[in-house]
């Protein structure tokens, strides 16, 4: 049951949106094509056996421990502006 102005079934669909957004930034974040056989950050080899885990690989664990990191740091900002980011 919607309130006010909204329809029935609109905060679910802005949840699904949400969840929908969320997987297509994940997925365009893998890796693409064939795996690199040292690290493009440190020149590192990348061992085989993380080579076979993830195709498509281009850094060592080390490094890309240091870019995910970096990542997450700007992560958790709602730019949708949801209610509950506004009580925060």
């Amino acid at each position: 049951m919607a309130g006010g102005w909204a329809r029935d079934g609109a905060v679910q669909d802005q949840i699904d949106s949400t969840v929908e957004a969320a997987v297509e930034r994940a997925r365009a974040g893998l890796p693409k094509g064939s795996s690199r056989r040292d690290c493009e950050e440190c020149g590192e080899a990348i061992p085989e056996a993380r080579r076979q885990a993830i195709p498509g690989v281009r850094m060592c664990v080390a490094c890309q421990s240091e870019q995910d990191t970096k990542a997450n740091r700007s992560a958790g900002y709602n730019r949708r502006g949801s209610k509950d980011s506004q009580l925060r």
